[in-house]
């Protein structure tokens, strides 16, 4: 997954990487439309990594955080 490097040291992810990530959390994970929306609105005030917004919120548990880490380090 290609990823770029910003000023803070934070990875973001391209475009299509991000979908695909999107994709996983609904389709592996099944994680709902509603839970990452909730996180999306968070990390447009809180920037940061989706996955670490979706834990710190209580919308999946520290396996699935896990779990999604495992995955982004295989695509």
């Amino acid at each position: 997954m290609k990823e770029k490097t910003t000023e803070g040291g934070e990875t973001k992810m391209s475009p299509s990487s991000y979908s695909r990530l999107i994709n996983f959390l609904q389709e592996e994970m099944a994680i709902s439309t509603a839970s990452i929306a909730v996180a999306l609105r968070h990390s447009q005030q809180d920037p940061g990594p989706l996955p670490m917004i979706l834990w710190q919120y209580g919308l999946i548990t520290l396996d699935q955080l896990e779990q999604i880490y495992d995955w982004l380090e295989t695509v």
